[in-house]
């Protein structure tokens, strides 16, 4: 069956159907989705219930594995593979954990406007979240359109920031959360990188806004002239007509475009149950994908 496609919004965003994430793609429906993510940015699956190995191996299919943030901080996990990101409020032990756990204060960096693992070369390309528990209410996730929001600013703007570049770093969110115990080796474990605002997404050839809450500053600015005009493009970015929020149900499978988005997760009542987790690919060569330790195992 072939991939279907229902638009979730007036710019980007779709609701995709007709294919079993549980099992191997097949070439043409792996570019299918391709072709779709470069006009969408954001796909929806429902009723995509994975496990952790299927997931993995659904990643893989779109290029090698992403370790993003646990470079620099590697904390304890309860997920099988260290690719993952535990989108959760839950100890290792199987808990709610609690409110001063050090993956309920990373997460909280979720809830910034962000585009996953931007503060690094290569980047992150597709990101994966899957949902296993949701809460009563909130914990939803927000998605913006970077390309939708450059054609937006007006002219003075666009020639203002043409040639500029924002440095990004892996540890710019947290310390701004207040979460400064970082040894100086882990803050040197991501080298900080810089990006143009203005880039080109590879896929749908239009030119995005490359903005979010890893970049720190302007190259050739002063921290306080970079760090305002970087805060005023994400609020331009980040306006509710260029944003999709997407209800959480179990079994949902999301995959977006780090490229040509940014996204944030929403508050939620942090006693109630919550898990979700996100396998990411870089943006490279897919040649170079590489199951990761364990996979061998892995079942369809």
């Amino acid at each position: 069956m072939p991939l279907t496609l229902q638009p979730l919004h007036p710019l980007f965003a779709a609701e995709a159907g007709g294919v079993d994430l549980a099992r191997p793609l097949e070439p043409a429906a792996i570019q299918a989705i391709d072709r779709a993510m470069d006009q969408y940015a954001v796909l929806v699956f429902r009723g995509q219930p994975l496990t952790q190995d299927q997931q993995i191996a659904l990643t893989l299919q779109f290029g090698p594995l992403d370790l993003g943030f646990k470079k620099a901080a590697n904390p304890h996990s309860r997920l099988k593979y260290k690719e993952f990101a535990d989108i959760s409020n839950v100890a290792e032990n199987g808990e709610i954990a609690s409110r001063t756990h050090r993956r309920i204060v990373n997460n909280m960096a979720n809830q910034l406007w962000h585009s996953d693992s931007s503060f690094q070369n290569p980047p992150a390309r597709y990101s994966m979240l899957h949902s296993v528990i949701n809460p009563s209410w909130g914990g939803e996730t927000e998605f913006a359109d970077l390309r939708a929001a450059y054609d937006g600013l007006d002219e003075r703007t666009r020639a203002a920031i043409q040639d500029l570049k924002a440095e990004h770093f892996a540890l710019h969110s947290r310390f701004m959360l207040g979460d400064t115990d970082y040894t100086q080796e882990q803050i040197d474990a991501i080298p900080r990188v810089q990006w143009p605002l203005v880039r080109t997404h590879p896929g749908s050839g239009r030119k995005l806004l490359f903005v979010g809450v890893h970049a720190c500053g302007i190259e050739g600015l002063t921290v306080a002239e970079g760090r305002v005009l970087l805060s005023d493009l994400l609020e331009h970015a980040t306006q509710p007509a260029y944003v999709y929020r997407h209800r959480w149900q179990a079994g949902d499978l999301v995959i977006w475009d780090n490229r040509c988005t940014v996204h944030r997760g929403r508050r939620y009542d942090l006693s109630e149950r919550r898990e979700l987790r996100r396998s990411t690919t870089l943006d490279v060569d897919r040649g170079a994908a590489q199951a990761p330790d364990g996979a061998a195992a892995m079942v369809y």
